[in-house]
């Protein structure tokens, strides 16, 4: 029997953890890093949202975080949503894919993404905070590509829009998308998270639960909770006035022309850290680059 929320629920976000091997000082949304944990959640915390979700109408999931493989659950949650009929979205940062991930992605329902900064390996390693994770990250969209996985890649303009077109122009993998950065998280230095980050359709339809069990509009729009699944459950979360007040605080665009260039609002996926749309939150893709030195050779 299906459970009925005011707003709906079409897509889930799962941040199962905070921990990554990467800092990413000047953009990460998350403020994710290795010395942070992987949360409250509890496997089986993780599988029971996952049930409440499929009750309440979702179609697909998104594990994410932090790098989402880095959580010693991470297989055993997307087969849960796997087997409980989802279709799961992968967000990683690719610099490390283990045997049993990569038999993971090679899902029919799994889909994978991440990010890619620049197409000069240097700069790609400044914004990471990590020495060698452009050359990780771009022979695993390589391998995957090799595999048969389809990859989303987004590519983050932090103010240089030229070499982010440089890096978009790199790429040979169909899903591209560039996006600017957003004043949240590590992004935001010491100003206040602010809605008019956010591409209005945060909460419509979609709902994020953090690695505490808290329950935000999206990603992006983590600074908006409005419950703990640990506490009452999502249905009850995305049925209370809290929540409808923290969707209602988001400024809403309803009028297709004031979109920006980069928004994709035909796209039927979700909004995610890689694309910031103006408008439909929906679809995303993580980026890769290339040594100075050398030319980049074509993905396959």
């Amino acid at each position: 029997m299906t459970i009925e929320a005011p707003a709906g629920l079409r897509f889930l976000s799962l941040e199962i953890t905070g921990r990554c091997q990467l800092s990413c000082p000047s953009l990460c949304y998350a403020g994710s890093g290795p010395t942070r944990g992987h949360g409250s959640m509890s496997d089986d915390d993780w599988a029971r949202t996952i049930d409440e979700a499929v009750a309440l109408g979702a179609e697909e999931a998104q594990l994410i975080g932090g790098e989402p493989t880095l959580h010693p659950g991470f297989v055993s949650i997307a087969q849960h949503a796997l087997d409980a009929g989802l279709r799961v979205r992968v967000y990683s940062n690719l610099l490390r894919i283990r045997d049993e991930h990569w038999r993971l992605l090679e899902h029919p329902r799994v889909r994978l993404a991440t990010t890619y900064h620049s197409s000069v390996a240097a700069e790609h390693d400044e914004v990471t905070g990590r020495p060698g994770s452009h050359t990780a990250t771009r022979a695993n969209i390589v391998e995957a590509i090799g595999r048969g996985i389809a990859v989303n890649v987004a590519v983050l303009d932090a103010g240089d829009p030229e070499r982010a077109e440089r890096a978009r122009a790199e790429l040979t993998v169909p899903d591209v998308h560039v996006g600017r950065v957003r004043a949240v998280g590590n992004a935001a230095g010491n100003a206040l998270p602010s809605t008019a980050e956010l591409c209005g359709r945060c909460g419509d339809q979609r709902a994020t639960v953090l690695p505490s069990g808290e329950v935000a509009v999206c990603e992006i729009g983590r600074f908006l909770t409005a419950g703990n699944v640990l506490d009452t459950g999502l249905a009850q979360v995305l049925s209370s006035s809290r929540w409808a007040e923290a969707s209602a605080s988001i400024p809403r665009r309803t009028d297709p022309t004031a979109c920006h260039p980069d928004c994709q609002p035909s796209n039927s996926d979700s909004c995610d850290p890689g694309k910031n749309d103006a408008c439909d939150p929906m679809g995303y893709a993580p980026a890769m680059t290339a040594s100075p030195a050398t030319a980049v050779p074509a993905l396959p």
